[in-house]
Order: C-alpha cells, then sequence, then structure tokens
C-alpha cells in the first residue's frame, strides 16, 4: 500500500536493538533520519522498541511536578525524557511496538495533517486485517495521550500517532500496544499524572486516564501468539511493502553515525527539560 505511494520505501528494523537505555536514542533515529529524507527523498518505515521507558509531552513536562513525577519513574528503572513530536504521556516496553514512517514533503498534498495520521491508520488497520480485527478510530475518552485518531478495537484503545514536521520531510509515529497489559500501562500513566500535577490537578488540563479504557492487541485479537510484538511488527511490514513483495532492507551506508546519534539524544534531553529538578 505505502510503496505504491512512495516508492522506494526502505525498512529499518530495530526491535531488537536493546544497546541503548537513553528512551531518546531512537527519537535522535528518527531525527537523523527525517533529515536524510529530507535531502534525498528517500521514506523509511522504522520499526523499534525500548525496553523500559516512559516519554511525555511537552505539556506534562510543565505540569507543576513533573520533575518529582518523572524522579519516582527513574526509581522503578524507567528512562524518561519528553518527546519532540507532541502528544502526551506514554509508557514504552518490549510490549510496545514503535512505528515511525518517515516521508518527504510533496507538495499541497503533504500539509494536511490529518491525511498523515490517515495514512498510518490505514497502515495499522491493514496490518491488522489479516487477523480478522477491525479497527476503529476515533477519541477514546480516559486514554492516554488521547487524540482524534486513537486506534481502538472494541472501545479499548492500543495505539495513539504523533508527527513531527521538518522543511523537507516529516515523521508519523504511532505507538502500538501488541503485547502486555493495557489496564497496567494505564495506570502507570495515571500515577504519573496523580503526581505531576500537584495539589493544584483539578485546576490544571492533563489527561484524566483510566486504566480500563486501555488494552493491547494480545488482549484484543486472536493469532498474536507466542510474540504479538513481533508479529504485528511483520505483519505491518507487510502491509507497507505489500504481502509477498518482500521488504527493501536499509542499507548500512545509510546508517546514522553512532556519535551522531548519541550527540543528538543529548541534545534533545537539554531542550525539551521536564520543570525543575527538586
Amino acid at each position: 500500500m505505502i510503496q505504491d505511494i512512495h516508492p522506494g520505501l526502505l525498512l529499518l528494523d530495530r526491535m531488537d536493538d536493546w544497546a541503548e537505555p537513553d528512551v531518546l536514542h531512537s527519537f535522535a533515529w528518527d531525527e537523523l533520519l527525517c533529515r536524510q529524507t529530507g535531502i534525498d527523498g528517500i521514506p523509511v518505515l522504522h520499526l523499534w522498541r525500548h525496553p523500559s521507558g516512559f516519554v511525555m509531552g511537552p505539556r506534562d513536562s510543565r505540569l507543576p511536578e513533573a520533575a518529582l513525577a518523572s524522579k519516582e519513574l527513574e526509581r522503578l528503572g524507567l528512562s524518561v525524557a519528553v518527546r519532540n513530536s507532541g502528544g502526551a504521556a506514554v509508557p514504552l516496553d518490549p510490549g510496545v511496538v514503535n512505528i515511525s514512517l518517515i516521508l518527504p514533503l510533496q507538495g499541497s498534498a503533504s500539509v494536511r495533517f490529518n491525511d498523515d495520521f490517515q495514512l498510518m491508520y490505514e497502515l495499522i488497520a491493514a496490518a491488522l486485517d489479516g487477523f480478522g480485527a477491525r479497527v476503529d478510530k476515533g477519541e477514546i475518552s480516559g486514554a492516554y495521550c488521547p487524540g482524534d485518531y486513537d486506534l481502538s478495537i472494541d472501545g479499548l484503545k492500543f495505539c495513539g500517532i504523533a508527527q513531527r514536521r521538518l522543511s523537507r520531510s516529516y515523521i508519523i509515529q504511532a505507538f502500538v500496544n501488541a503485547g502486555g497489559s493495557g489496564a497496567e500501562r494505564g495506570r502507570l500513566v495515571r500515577q504519573f499524572y496523580d503526581t505531576a500535577a500537584g495539589s493544584s490537578g483539578t485546576d490544571l488540563s492533563y489527561p484524566l486516564v483510566e486504566a480500563g479504557t486501555m488494552a493491547s492487541l494480545e488482549e484484543l485479537v486472536d493469532g498474536l501468539w507466542p510474540d504479538p510484538a513481533r508479529m504485528f511488527a511483520e505483519a505491518a511490514a507487510d502491509a507497507a511493502f505489500g504481502s509477498g513483495r518482500g521488504h527493501a532492507v536499509f542499507p548500512a551506508v545509510r546508517m546514522p553515525a553512532s556519535s551522531a546519534i548519541r550527540e543528538l539524544a543529548h541534545s534533545l534531553r537539554g531542550r525539551y527539560p521536564i520543570g525543575r529538578r527538586p
């Protein structure tokens, strides 16, 4: 499907790359890949996971006790940071598949934000069609990282979408709760907001998370066993390239330098601080 619209799509599969503990490492990958796509026009499908992370949106980071809430998460062993693609708080673990669709800006069709969200929705819906699942879109009240393009099955959210735009290219990012417990992730996000809002919580604007509104594909879809994250990722790649066509693997010569990725991750952490550290 995607290949027909964007010829030359490359697949970068980093699903099992656990080398860097910093949750911003993969966001730095996205940023550098997006810059390169802006130069050469080659689109990329980047699939990745993080073993134990928590990313918040810029608005979350400005809550009165965001720094305290961040410290609490870090004590649980999570790498905590603010992402540069908007949205709100999302926990990451091996059951969460992150899809980054990195595309060149191509005329007026590329400036309509909803078209980009629709493209990701169609990709994920196509990936799950083979499992007999019907994916709905529309905000799910009580879900974390809420938005018009919440993706759900039977009224339970399993995916959220955000985007990041540069001058000549852009990234559509989706987190997909493939395995594990959606409710447990919901409780973690609720705990974060309860702390971050402080004593003035009722006067602030932030997601009022209800754990029971979230689920994972493992909980919602038959057939995603024994490895729901890997099985979903493979289905997403097949949907992007067309089943049976094979995947154009990302060439080593196009890989960003490890030093550049680390330097950018460090820069992003400084650029998007989390409140005032206690």
